[in-house]
């Protein structure tokens, strides 16, 4: 069965609409990091506000993948504290499962060379063996740790026969 968010992505980058797409992506996100920003400094841009807490000190540029493709953020920067975009969070979720997608290959077997074609067919840049082998040096320890559980007790059991 066919994945259907990539699909979805094939179809949507094919499509005349695409370029249209995200910029209201890119017009809907800057509006979210305006809010977010004025909510934080206590005050929106160009805005005087007693209430006021931090200035901006500029932008950071940063591409968001999305599936209708590459957006480009500016992400402000402020003079006391920091700033990172709320819907950016589930990012962090995304390298949560590509560094499972990584354990399972190494599991599997799979050389640290196919690893980074694997890593490179999603999208993402090259890992390097180092990489791999510290993201994986996590399932040595678990492993190990199982292992060396103590057992005790009673452990309920069934025994299924079939012929």
């Amino acid at each position: 069965m066919a994945n259907p968010m990539m699909d979805l992505e094939s179809l949507v980058e094919k499509t005349p609409d695409a370029d249209l797409l995200r910029e209201m992506i890119s017009f809907a996100a800057e509006r979210l990091v305006e809010l977010e920003v004025g909510a934080l400094a206590g005050a929106g841009y160009g805005e005087k506000s007693p209430d006021r807490l931090a200035q901006r000190n500029g932008y950071r540029e940063r591409d968001w993948h999305t599936r209708a493709g590459t957006v480009e953020l500016r992400i402000p920067k402020l003079r006391t504290g920091s700033y990172f975009p709320g819907f950016l969070k589930p990012r962090r979720m995304t390298e949560k499962a590509l560094t499972a997608v990584i354990q399972a290959a190494y599991i599997q077997g799979i050389s640290t060379r196919s690893v980074d074609d694997l890593v490179k067919a999603l999208g993402m840049t090259g890992i390097s063996k180092s990489q791999v082998s510290r993201l994986c040096e996590e399932i040595d320890e678990r492993v190990t740790a199982f292992l060396e559980r103590p057992i005790e007790g009673e452990w309920p059991y069934l025994w299924i026969g079939a012929t």
